[in-house]
């Protein structure tokens, strides 16, 4: 299997518009939960923290054969608890270098590479090309909901 360039540029970009999305969004708003759903901030940490984790099952599928990861899930996941405290410039800046080493890693491998199969919990036998695929999804979702939540007019800003 191939990487097409859609699947590149994403990759490569799709994750920069967060910074466009959130900009002139009251900081207040951030943290805000709605219906004791995730906050903005939080569908944040959780894109940047996932990287990491994203690169490693990559790393498994590369060398294991066909190794099976279970669902992630970031509230059990101590590095987003973590991240959660520190301050979105720095959320931001570690994104952006993890997303860097995720897109060198993914831009150099061969086909074979490519064709290489991890297994999902519920989506089955993914090759490398089709984790990369559900990856910018799921990425996409998140980025739909930061941008809907910084839009809600009904999201009340925490007390100052």
């Amino acid at each position: 299997m191939k990487l097409y360039p859609t699947l590149l540029d994403r990759l490569r970009t799709q994750h920069t518009i967060i910074e466009q999305l959130i900009r002139g969004v009251e900081k207040t708003r951030l943290p805000v939960h709605p219906d004791g759903k995730w906050s903005i901030i939080e569908h944040i940490v959780h894109l940047a923290t996932y990287q990491p984790v994203f690169i490693e099952r990559i790393q498994a599928i590369l060398d294991q054969n066909e190794p099976t990861f279970e669902r992630y899930n970031a509230d059990n996941d101590s590095n987003f608890i973590r991240c959660k405290g520190l301050g979105l410039e720095v959320i931001l800046s570690n994104m952006n270098v993890d997303r860097s080493d995720l897109y060198k890693l993914i831009s150099s491998l061969t086909p074979e590479q490519l064709d290489r199969v991890g297994n999902h919990k519920k989506f089955g036998r993914l090759n490398v090309v089709q984790w990369v695929e559900f990856f910018l999804l799921h990425e996409a979702h998140h980025i739909l909901t930061i941008f809907q939540l910084a839009h809600d007019v009904d999201l009340v800003p925490a007390p100052s």
